[in-house]
């Protein structure tokens, strides 16, 4: 069973690693007429293409996403992904003899670890277009979820390597609502119970979880911690329903509740939370409970990317 974005039909995903940089980048490619949206919650986003997905402009259809490691070099990864749909005839006709793709893009900063001198280019985000499929979308140290850790507040040698997650839920008549994430939070990953998953480690060799917001109390009259970590959970939420572009960028905004359920805390002026949302138009539904089970699968979709993670360049996963 696919219980991945690739649940819903027409979208496909690819990866592209690079371990020896402990980066890379994920594309989801859109099946024709799909409405994109988007939301931004964190303090220091890096996107592309976001203010395209108002839905007081003009385009209403988008034809890709990227999510890349990498920092602001990592938007660059889109110039491939741009190139290869121009080569399959795939983007915007507004002009007769010229197709421009729309590919909105966002980065998450993973330069801390690995080589920092290494980041997704034009030439990795073409290979990602290259690799996607419709198959159940691989999870964890991979793609734009090589690079994530989570739990950085003090420092690396505490932090707990992530990845990128995702999940799906089937409504019934063949609507689903999935979600796909790249889970580089300074914040602890939670359960739906409460308990920490992974985050901040007792000790640099230590196996418990102490819990960020503790830590939060010591940095409550100062700026900025004495290791400033970079942070970001970017993603995105897919359905098959039939949705406006106001109505997507609800999904949007809805599905960041998934974000705060499953990341204490989310949205700091140290994150860079973005999520967007797609709806490749097949079913009459409600916007309500799309952004409703969107949120559901948000959360899902950051604690299997934690589960799914490896330890990878000194990192230990949550499970380490």
């Amino acid at each position: 069973m696919n219980n991945t974005l690739t649940a819903v039909p027409g979208i496909r995903v690819g990866h592209q690693t690079h371990l020896e940089g402990v980066t890379g980048c994920t594309v989801v490619i859109c099946p024709e007429g799909t409405v994109g949206g988007v939301d931004v919650r964190g303090g220091g986003p890096g996107t592309r293409e976001t203010d395209l997905l108002d839905p007081a402009r003009h385009v209403e259809h988008i034809h890709a996403l990227l999510l890349s490691g990498g920092s602001a070099f990592g938007l660059s990864a889109a110039d491939g992904v741009m190139r290869y749909l121009e080569e399959h005839g795939i983007g915007y006709k507004g002009i007769p003899g010229a197709i421009v793709p729309i590919v909105p893009a966002a980065i998450l900063f993973d330069l801390m670890i690995g080589d920092p001198a290494v980041r997704p280019d034009a030439a990795m985000g073409y290979a990602a277009c290259e690799a996607a499929n419709a198959d159940p979308v691989a999870q964890g140290s991979v793609g734009a979820g090589t690079g994530c850790t989570v739990g950085k507040v003090r420092g690396m040698e505490f932090a707990t390597k992530a990845g990128i997650g995702s999940a799906s839920v089937d409504l019934g008549d063949g609507l689903v609502v999935a979600a796909l994430l790249a889970v580089n939070a300074g914040g602890d990953i939670i359960e739906a119970n409460g308990d920490i998953l992974a985050g901040l480690r007792d000790r640099a060799d230590g196996d418990q979880f102490v819990g960020v917001m503790g830590a939060f109390k010591d940095f409550a009259r100062i700026n900025s911690p004495p290791a400033p970590p970079e942070n970001t959970v970017i993603g995105v939420v897919a359905t098959n329903a039939k949705l406006s572009k106001p109505s997507v960028n609800k999904v949007a905004q809805m599905a960041h509740d998934g974000i705060a359920r499953a990341v204490n805390p989310a949205h700091t002026m140290r994150d860079g939370d973005a999520m967007f949302a797609l709806a490749t138009g097949e079913i009459e539904a409600n916007v309500s409970v799309i952004g409703a089970f969107a949120a559901e699968v948000t959360a899902q979709a950051i604690r299997n990317g934690v589960r799914a993670a490896t330890s990878l360049a000194g990192i230990r996963a949550w499970n380490d």
